[in-house]
């Protein structure tokens, strides 16, 4: 079918993202320790960039189980406060169960779709940030303009998203790979997906078009070092929604076959007895 007769329902295409991060909630919980270590660091540059400070009051989009909630509401303090926000309601469940483990009173969760953002009070947080979520939006400029209207004058929206596929071989790869074995169409233009946003200067160009100013953007090496590609295999099998999406159409013959034709391609990524998957990132942040 060509891409003038093929239609995005984003619709299907949001129940299908909450269907998939709801099995998903555990096991993203589960790598919390992976997260951190390899997002960490970009994570960091962000609330740097967003100028999030002790007494800070923070939104956090797309928060998954809110391992970077759980930094934000550390830094800010117990004078500061963070509202995690996300699709899918159990795993929000775990952003509460860590900041109850954290000791962490400063921190509230909310089922919230990311495009619906102006349910939020006007003008309510000093920074709003979002970490490899935005890119899943498929409106990116509606949820774009949300963050602005819950954000006060002079306060900070900043979002962390993967560059091109070509940095990203730990993810491209398996994504290049279910495509051709499921058969997949390639996305449509301004579809969302885990690239959508990674090319030179289109986040910043994205926050510019919803009225931000002072855009600044910053590229982070950030490769995910773990023991084994099998290791890898089992961190995206098990936590990255956006796949079994893609591999829905498939028997289960079929996947079994493709997630092992994914480990044999992330194998190049072993070397000296440690895998490192090529990751780079952009972090962006403007102010209302």
């Amino acid at each position: 079918m060509s891409d003038e007769k093929r239609v995005f329902d984003s619709n299907k295409y949001k129940q299908s993202t909450r269907e998939q991060w709801e099995t998903a909630a555990g096991a993203w919980h589960r790598w919390g320790g992976l997260l951190n270590t390899w997002l960490g660091p970009a994570t960091e540059t962000m609330f740097d960039m967003a100028g999030i400070t002790t007494g800070s009051r923070v939104l956090d989009v797309a928060a998954g189980a809110g391992e970077q909630s759980i930094a934000a509401a550390k830094r800010v303090g117990e004078t500061g406060h963070v509202l995690a926000t996300d699709l899918s309601p159990s795993i929000l469940k775990y952003a509460e169960q860590s900041a109850k483990e954290a000791g962490l009173n400063n921190v509230t969760t909310r089922e919230l779709d990311g495009e619906k953002l102006t349910e939020l009070e006007a003008a309510s947080f000093d920074a709003v940030i979002s970490r490899v979520g935005f890119i899943y939006f498929p409106d990116q400029l509606k949820a774009l303009q949300g963050m602005m209207h819950a954000t006060k004058e002079g306060g900070k929206i900043a979002a962390i998203v993967y560059s091109t596929a070509d940095k990203n071989g730990f993810f491209s790869i398996p994504v290049s790979i279910i495509r051709r074995r499921a058969n997949l169409p390639k996305p449509l233009p301004q579809q969302p997906g885990p690239f959508s946003l990674g090319g030179d200067g289109v986040l910043k160009e994205l926050f510019l078009k919803a009225g931000l100013k002072d855009v600044e953007s910053r590229v982070i090496d950030a490769p995910v070092r773990v023991k084994t590609s099998k290791e890898c295999l089992d961190f995206e099998k098990e936590s990255f929604g956006a796949l079994h999406q893609m591999l829905a159409g498939l028997s289960e013959a079929e996947k079994e076959e493709t997630w092992k034709e994914i480990e044999q391609e992330l194998d190049k990524f072993q070397v000296d007895g440690a895998f490192e998957g090529p990751c780079e990132l952009v972090v962006a942040v403007g102010t209302k």
